[in-house]
């Protein structure tokens, strides 16, 4: 067994539903080193991924009960780890890399750590991005989708939102990461939003402005209206964030425009619909397409198998002559329930490699 921190910790969060993939030269251990001391390596990979008191965590890893306190509370105020009410009070846990800690750590971030993660992100990637179910489902903005076609809650950003007690927005750290490497792109900073059932949760969060509803809706359209993809956990219930994602900088749809992967996300339940007879062959949705789902000829033609049925193109269309409308059922694969069983199917399917 290793006593290096580092390296446990690593296997310790690849063997998390999120996955944490081993790189040849060990870019990821380069990573865990930029942000954890090897005191707090070496305590989170002990952690569960389940809320713990750290009297409990303390007796169980036979540490001194004031020690880990500390080192726990600092590790939360760092981001590192989760906190939260557990029974007997405060607990933690540990958090996946991404979507986790690592979105947590956008203050920290300088050139030396995004190079870092630059250099991880490329020799894990492929391996990443291949697990099954997707970590995220695209979901469109309820102004792309054609009158009349049926929107479940759980399909629309909006909905989500609304559904929720508390709202808040942080910076994207894949475009700050990207622009760090001296590879910037021009889409919004500030449109990574979260969200939570616990009011005001993020009311006193290091990195997270809170939003009212209504202030978090008018984010979530800024993002719509710069061409963003609205992407969230590929979960029915409890969806904790929506990214709003470009293929130039977002660690997910990187890998559809970099490794030509074109099953990174889960797609909606929707796909682009093409009026041609309104259509007047302007190629100002096909520039718009993230997604190579668009081709122009004497009218513009939709890929139904590359369409990711964002609606993205939907708005650019001065005739009015794109909408969104629902896939067969067939081809409508229902997400997981919540993330316990997101998790469990992720976990069934590693086995069955």
């Amino acid at each position: 067994m290793t006593t290096d921190p580092y390296k446990q910790l690593a296997e310790r969060l690849d063997a998390l539903p999120a996955g944490y993939p081993a790189t040849e030269d060990g870019a990821e251990l380069r990573v865990l080193a930029a942000l954890f001391t090897p005191e707090q390596a070496a305590l989170a990979a002990e952690l569960a991924p389940t809320l713990e008191p750290p009297a409990a965590i303390a007796a169980r890893t036979g540490r001194d009960a004031k020690e880990t306190a500390t080192t726990l509370k600092g590790m939360a105020r760092a981001g590192l780890i989760g906190a939260g009410r557990a029974a007997g009070g405060l607990g933690y846990r540990l958090l996946p890399f991404a979507v986790g800690f690592y979105e947590l750590q956008v203050a920290r971030l300088d050139a030396e750590l995004a190079q870092r993660v630059e250099d991880y992100f490329q020799q894990s990637m492929s391996t990443a991005l291949a697990r099954e179910p997707q970590a995220h489902r695209v979901i469109p903005v309820n102004r792309t989708v054609a009158a009349g076609v049926e929107v479940h809650p759980y399909e629309s950003a909006a909905e989500i939102l609304a559904g929720r007690k508390a709202w808040g927005v942080l910076d994207c750290i894949c475009r700050k990461q990207k622009a760090l490497i001296g590879e910037p792109c021009g889409h919004p900073l500030d449109v990574c939003m979260a969200m939570s059932d616990t009011p005001g949760a993020f009311d006193h969060a290091p990195e997270i402005r809170a939003l009212t509803l209504d202030e978090a809706l008018r984010v979530l359209q800024r993002a719509a209206d710069a061409g963003l993809v609205h992407t969230v956990g590929n979960t029915r219930n409890a969806v904790e964030y929506i990214c709003n994602c470009c293929t130039c900088s977002c660690g997910i749809l990187r890998g559809m425009a970099e490794l030509g992967m074109a099953n990174v996300v889960a797609r909606s339940a929707f796909v682009n619909r093409a009026d041609a007879a309104s259509c007047g062959a302007c190629g100002a949705c096909v520039e718009m397409c993230s997604f190579d789902a668009l081709t122009l000829g004497d009218v513009v033609e939709v890929n139904a198998v590359r369409c990711v049925g964002c609606g993205a193109c939907v708005p650019v269309c001065p005739e009015g002559a794109l909408a969104l409308v629902r896939r067969p059922a067939d081809e409508v694969l229902a997400p997981p329930e919540d993330y316990d069983a997101w998790g469990r199917e992720r976990m069934r399917r590693q086995g069955d490699k």
